[in-house]
């Protein structure tokens, strides 16, 4: 049933570009407590491949699901930044992932990503899904979509990265998942007070 309605909701945003994904009402598909699933993906800039392993042994691992194109990201890019400056320093792992359709959105390609990366100064590796295998274990459905697990890789975090909205009057500043990370690293629970992320679609192949 999970599955279906994935497959479901995957395919109605999918249909509508300028659909707006939510994962509202969709939380169950990978439950508060799933292991972090495992990937092997190189990134736009470096080339370097890494796995879930190469993060282990941190008080917290960050997955934000992103891309070049899409205004939601367009929005928060310049935080998603400042927060990987602001946590160099800290006991925790940030990792970008774009699962984009580069061929139907070409600033969603793997050079076009890299640029961004180097315009923005993330300090963090940004890598490439090509296959989409990743972005659908992960069940990711927008970008951004952002999952925060704890120091055994546990998820303890899904949901948006702040509250504020392309053509709002708020800058992005990451708040909800500051708030998860701090918690995480002063070895407090995170709350269980999670919004759920929303975006642009992920652009899935046909």
């Amino acid at each position: 049933m999970k599955k279906f309605i994935w497959t479901f909701t995957a395919f109605l945003v999918a249909s509508n570009p300028v659909l707006a994904a939510t994962t509202e009402g969709m939380k169950d598909l990978m439950p508060k407590g799933t292991q972090a699933p495992d990937f092997a993906l190189e990134d736009v800039s470096s080339g370097t491949e890494f796995s879930l392993k190469d993060f282990a042994g941190k008080k917290a691992l960050m997955v934000a699901f992103i891309c070049r194109h899409c205004p939601y990201v367009q929005h928060v890019k310049k935080a998603l930044a400042q927060l990987g400056k602001d946590y160099g320093d800290k006991d925790i792992a940030i990792v970008a992932i774009s699962a984009n359709d580069a061929q139907a959105f070409p600033d969603d390609a793997p050079d076009k990503l890299s640029e961004m990366a180097k315009e923005e100064g993330f300090t963090f590796p940004f890598l490439y899904d090509e296959t989409q295998k990743v972005a659908k274990v992960y069940t990711a459905v927008a970008t951004p979509d952002v999952f925060i697990f704890d120091a055994d890789q546990k998820l303890v975090y899904r949901g948006q990265f702040d509250d504020t909205r392309p053509g709002g009057n708020k800058e992005a500043t990451g708040a909800d998942v500051r708030a998860a990370l701090d918690a995480l690293i002063a070895g407090q629970p995170v709350s269980s007070e999670q919004k759920p992320a929303i975006g642009c679609s992920i652009k899935w192949k046909k």
